[in-house]
């Protein structure tokens, strides 16, 4: 049993491209498994389109903070996130595989929870429509808004509105 205690965040540094690639890549084991591609060319695509995300969020999210979550000095995942005036966007939130299904990720957005309700704001997140974290966020009092696109559909938790 992980003591969630022991979790902390702390700034995603450049030495951690290499990490928050795997991260990432960890997301899309399941899609990887269905194309018929070499481990290279596996492993190549997701390292593009780790390198694309990462540099879309930057332009798109300044203000953005980008952390390492850890388990005691051990890096385990990754959250970004962009507070504003007007909301709380969990812009990424993953943990590699072996940390998930033990209340991590769920601690951390109670405790983003939290936070907005202090302030007033709306915590907003996407999320596509085939992830099973969608029951999770569900249950958290997060409802869906809107479809961002044909992959994404926007959750929002409003303080004072959850079934939590």
């Amino acid at each position: 049993m992980l003591k969630i205690d022991s979790i902390t965040l702390r700034p995603l540094l450049p030495a951690d491209e290499e990490f928050s690639c795997q991260v990432y890549a960890s997301t899309r084991t399941e899609e990887m498994e269905r194309v018929d591609w070499s481990p290279e060319q596996k492993e190549a695509f997701l390292r593009m389109q780790s390198e694309a995300q990462i540099k879309h969020y930057r332009s798109y999210y300044p203000k953005a903070e980008y952390q390492v979550i850890q388990l005691e000095d051990v890096p385990i995942g990754r959250l970004f996130i962009e507070r504003s005036e007007t909301s709380i966007l969990i812009m990424d939130i993953a943990l590699l595989p072996e940390y998930r299904n033990a209340g991590i990720g769920t601690a951390i957005i109670r405790d983003l929870m939290s936070e907005a309700g202090l302030a007033g704001l709306p915590l907003v997140l996407r999320v596509e429509f085939f992830n099973p974290v969608i029951r999770l966020y569900a249950r958290l009092g997060f409802v869906k808004t809107r479809e961002v696109n044909s992959v994404y559909q926007e959750m929002v938790w409003t303080p004072g509105k959850d079934q939590t």
